[in-house]
């Protein structure tokens, strides 16, 4: 019934109905499945076929991850971290993200990874943060492997290095990571970590643009003008 609903959500060998999906999720949960209880959280939580309703999501979370359910656990935390059902609890935030981290969840350990960079119910330790940003990079997690790039950026937990930063950050934005792709483009733009290309960096902020990214569009619009201004001189 899970994996059905999963299909139904994910276009998975059938037109998408979210509401189809969110009525199977909603059956796998009464039946006590763990993995359908916190997809039916996630339903409520962003309104996929059904009401948003962000207590009911909190409680979902809470019941699946209560099951052993790893990512559940996560999302709990995020719960936590941004006050989703709840009242913002960074400690408790934390916690989570440390069991899920411990269970092998690379979300949990890229979050937990944020979480000592900054101080965010932890003490600040740059080291650990780099760490734990490596382990989920490894497992493949997008957001990781940029935050790995931003830690080679700027060196936290680790010494500067720009090539390997500009690597990190060509990789995610290959995956679509929009922030990756912003990154990368900066660096064509201005020349750090590679041959200085405005091409190219009109390409990513395009790629980062097209997303959403508002930083993009505005550097966007501002090189071409640029490049269009040295066309007629």
């Amino acid at each position: 019934m899970y994996n059905l609903g999963s299909c139904y959500e994910n276009r998975i060998g059938i037109d998408i109905d979210k509401k189809k999906a969110f009525e199977l999720y909603q059956k796998a949960a009464d039946l006590g499945n763990s993995t359908g209880i916190n997809d039916l959280g996630n339903c409520y939580e962003n309104g996929i076929g059904t009401d948003i309703d962000k207590k009911k999501a909190f409680e979902l979370y809470q019941k699946a991850a209560d099951l052993g359910n790893v990512n559940a656990i996560y999302n709990l935390g995020l719960c936590y971290s941004k006050g989703i059902g709840t009242d913002i609890d960074k400690k408790k935030a934390f916690e989570l993200y440390q069991k899920a981290a411990d269970l092998g969840n690379a979300t949990g350990m890229n979050n937990l990874g944020y979480c000592y960079a900054y101080g965010i119910g932890t003490n600040i330790d740059k080291k650990k943060a780099f760490e734990l940003c490596q382990k989920a990079a490894d497992l493949g997690n997008v957001d990781a492997i940029y935050g790995l790039g931003i830690c080679y950026n700027k060196g936290i937990g680790t010494d500067i290095d720009m090539k390997k930063a500009f690597e990190l950050y060509q990789k995610a934005a290959d995956l679509g990571h929009e922030s990756a792709q912003y990154n990368l483009a900066m660096m064509y733009e201005y020349g750090k970590g590679i041959v200085k290309n405005i091409d190219k960096a009109i390409y990513w902020y395009e790629k980062s643009a097209e997303q959403g990214d508002q930083d993009a569009q505005y550097k966007l619009e501002k090189l071409k003008k640029n490049n269009l201004c040295k066309i007629n001189q």
